[in-house]
């Protein structure tokens, strides 16, 4: 299969990014890179103790220059972290560098794989549902807006969201490819009858 350059993953915490990224990765046979865990490294520390240390505001400074960093980059699937489209140049950079593929979780699957995780700053309060709910609503939006495909993952496993995913990158492949074809070629026609 033909893959694009890069394919750039999004969806809220708990759509399964990071894990989906690596198996589309792996069998697409392309580099897998999570821009959390690339912060982590970075700094040498994790996600909530930049949110304490930095807040949030520190933390998407430093998520916009990794970003910015990494969809530059050549044959990789990239996991962004949940809040990375609320920057109007990571919007930008997912968009033009790559295809973005928005990874959509109800809410109730988003609670039930979020429940345990302490790793997640912006859950760490009374109500998690209403904060995902909140979440949802800001940047499902942003989302859509970039995406050249949307995959529902409930009811799916890895295996079977991967499969959709390839297929749709079959679709917008080959798209991409004939209209990019089809207007080289009207350009010649002109050209050659000028």
């Amino acid at each position: 299969m033909k893959t694009p350059v890069n394919l750039f993953l999004v969806g809220l915490m708990g759509a399964g990014k990071t894990t989906i990224g690596r198996q589309l990765a792996k069998g697409l046979k392309l580099s897998f890179v999570d821009s959390d865990h690339e912060i982590e490294e970075r700094t040498g520390a994790n996600i909530p103790w930049i949110f304490d240390i930095e807040g949030e505001k520190g933390f998407r400074k430093r998520e916009r220059t990794v970003i910015d960093e990494l969809t530059q980059s050549e044959g990789i699937v990239l996991a962004t972290g949940g809040g990375a489209v609320l920057d109007k140049r990571n919007r930008a950079n997912l968009a033009e560098r790559g295809v973005v593929i928005y990874l959509h979780t109800s809410i109730e699957q988003l609670l039930k794989r979020t429940a345990k995780d302490r790793n997640r700053p912006l859950l760490q309060t009374d109500d998690p549902r209403a904060r995902l709910e909140m979440l949802l609503a800001e940047r499902d939006p942003l989302y859509r807006e970039i995406a050249d495909l949307v995959v529902e993952t409930d009811n799916r496993n890895v295996q079977a969201t991967v499969r959709v995913i390839q297929n749709g990158i079959k679709k917008i492949t080959g798209q991409k490819t004939t209209t990019a074809n089809t207007t080289k070629k009207k350009a010649q026609k002109r050209n050659s009858k000028q």
